[in-house]
């Protein structure tokens, strides 16, 4: 028995990667439950395993007394002396062993389902601990069977994992057997036991497919900064490195493409750009955009936002199909980009000059120079600051007064016409408005309550309303 009893837990320990602590108060616990049935939940009991005879030893407690009134409780001083212990006191508690030979079949019964719950508790907190940390990586199994709705079940030895449809690159198949590799993503305490959740879509499913192709990466000479995928379609990856003996990009790409190929064929023909990263922005979204051709670009930090020209038969090729690559440039680099042609940039430029010259009455040379300190408009230059002109160089202060004056001028003819739209302002309110200064729709929008109450029949009411409408119309 003691050889059969021992057996078994090191069995179950070695098969299960169960602790031997656990098994062993699985079956200490069985027995108890067991001997409780049998004797009744009311009597005091404690089961210990010998691992010497290999038996589960139950003793029933039992108190000293003087005098007894619950036998399965208490026992008189007088017996304990002369049965268990002739040192006994009144108050002590003597266990006395219980015979669990005779047990029966339901209780036998019981203590096996009590060991298969014990020992499947245990299996699954053991599962559990040994995936819990492991959120990040690759592991392969082979499929166990294909759901309704498409989720995988990828048996991985000691449990399975879910591959959810959502998880899976588009148009890829398996069947029942086949090795799949994925990334692990989640681990959940279910009810059923762990759910260790996988990924084949996920952007770290690719960097986990680099660093097994390429020794630089594993080893720590080249630095993955950031993937993005459209899976199934293309991919992008920033590579670094410090050494300058050692090429990035080239280390991914491998002898004739080798290692990028294997990358590819995993990841069912996606298309993958790698990108060398540096901390120059300008050079960094340039050729995330590749294969695109980029002309010059305009930086926006403060926004992180980036204008990219480009020829115009490069626009489509730095757009993509969809917007694919310009999108998947924008989450690479996490800025925001907006591409344009030379022609359309020669349009606006032309446009601009244009206007500059005829509306504030200047020269080219000057209308050139306000564009190219990035004045797009007149409107622009009327709501700056008066120093901020004065700060472009090679401007003088009376040439910059007047280029200001006539831009704040222009400015406001453009919304003259804007008062006779608002309600309640006929020609008579328009003449007296105009008369006290009050001339465009931004103007009224900003006068105050108390300036507009002195124009003769003007309450605080009508004020308000009339200051609430330019708004109105302004927004609009």
């Amino acid at each position: 028995m003691a050889s059969t009893l021992n057996f078994v837990i090191e069995q179950v320990e070695r098969e299960k990667g169960i602790s031997r602590e656990v098994i062993v108060d699985a079956v200490e616990t069985a027995v108890l439950t067991a001997v409780k049935r049998k004797m009744g939940q009311e009597v005091e009991l404690e089961a210990q395993f010998n691992p010497e005879t290999g038996e589960i030893e139950v003793f029933q407690f039992r108190t000293v007394v003087e005098e007894v009134e619950d036998p399965e409780r208490e026992i008189s001083l007088e017996k304990a002396r002369e049965e268990l212990d002739e040192e006994s006191e009144v108050g002590d508690s003597l266990g006395v062993k219980v015979d669990t030979s005779n047990l029966g079949r339901i209780a036998a019964q019981t203590a096996k389902q009590v060991i298969m719950q014990k020992v499947r508790d245990a299996e699954r907190e053991s599962v559990f601990d040994q995936f819990k940390d492991r959120k990040g990586d690759l592991i392969s199994g082979a499929v166990q069977r294909v759901e309704r709705g498409g989720h995988l079940l990828v048996n991985l030895g000691k449990t399975e994992a879910l591959l959810p449809l959502s998880e899976q690159i588009p148009s890829e198949s398996f069947r029942r057997g086949e090795r799949v590799r994925a990334l692990i993503i989640d681990v959940r305490k279910e009810t059923r036991g762990p759910q260790v959740i996988l990924s084949r879509t996920h952007p770290g499913f690719l960097i986990r497919l680099f660093e097994l192709e390429v020794p630089e990466i594993a080893s720590g000479d080249v630095k993955i900064i950031n993937a993005v995928r459209d899976p199934g379609e293309r991919a992008k990856i920033a590579v670094y490195t410090k050494d300058s003996h050692i090429d990035p990009v080239g280390s991914c790409v491998g002898v004739r493409g080798s290692r990028v190929q294997n990358v590819v064929q995993e990841l069912r023909g996606e298309r993958i750009d790698i990108i060398p990263w540096t901390p120059d922005y300008a050079t960094f979204i340039s050729s995330s955009l590749a294969p695109a051709k980029i002309s010059k670009v305009f930086i926006d930090e403060e926004n992180r936002s980036i204008e990219v020209i480009v020829e115009d038969d490069q626009l489509s090729l730095a757009i993509g199909k969809r917007g694919q690559n310009v999108r998947l440039a924008s989450k690479l680099t996490e800025w925001r980009i907006d591409i344009r042609s030379e022609t359309d940039l020669e349009e606006t430029f032309q446009d601009a000059v244009s206007a500059f010259m005829e509306k504030l009455e200047i020269g080219e040379v000057l209308a050139r120079m306000l564009y190219n300190e990035g004045f797009a408009s007149v409107k622009e230059i009327a709501e700056v600051d008066f120093e901020e002109l004065m700060e472009i160089e090679g401007l003088e202060e009376e040439r910059a007064r007047w280029i200001y004056d006539k831009a704040r001028k222009t400015a406001e003819k453009g919304t003259e016409t804007g008062l006779e739209k608002i309600a309640g302002v006929g020609p008579k309110l328009l003449a007296d408005l105009q008369a006290a200064g009050i001339l465009s729709v931004v103007s009224l929008s900003e006068t105050p309550v108390e300036k507009l109450t002195e124009i003769p029949g003007v309450g605080e009411k009508t004020a308000l309303k009339l200051i609430a409408s330019a708004k109105a119309l302004l927004e609009n």
